[in-house]
């Protein structure tokens, strides 16, 4: 079925955070919890599946943390979601199965890179009021 849980949106803007924060070296789980307001303990949960998946890589220490195991431009958002979550549309039937192959393919075309790049663009927008 077409399913996504608040695994998927959590680790994505964590891993969007990550992204804006770790160019200089690891950065720690609960700092990108308090900075994105996720449960500490539900993020630690996230991040090991994508630390074993090849996703994330980790180091233990004072400064310890996570960074990316792989360029952010190589992860796909369906690739997030699909460790987290299960096949995306997989028992999917009929105009379910179209809407799950419409949805896998926006997915599968989006980077984490993509997502980074996308709040900055949006973050740096200027408001204007009249």
């Amino acid at each position: 079925m077409i399913s996504i849980t608040t695994k998927s949106p959590y680790a994505l803007r964590a891993l969007t955070e990550l992204g804006r924060l770790g160019g200089n070296g690891p950065v720690p789980i609960a700092e990108l919890a308090r900075r994105r307001d996720i449960p500490v303990q539900f993020l630690e949960q996230l991040f090991a599946v994508l630390r074993r998946a090849g996703v994330l890589k980790s180091q233990r220490g004072v400064k310890g943390g996570y960074s990316f195991a792989r360029e952010p431009g190589e992860i796909t958002v369906l690739e997030v979601v699909e460790l987290l979550d299960g096949a995306f549309g997989a028992d999917a039937e009929g105009v379910f199965a179209e809407a799950a192959s419409s949805a896998r393919a926006v997915l599968e075309q989006t980077t984490v890179a993509d997502v980074i790049e996308r709040e900055a663009r949006e973050a740096g927008a200027t408001m204007y009021y009249i």
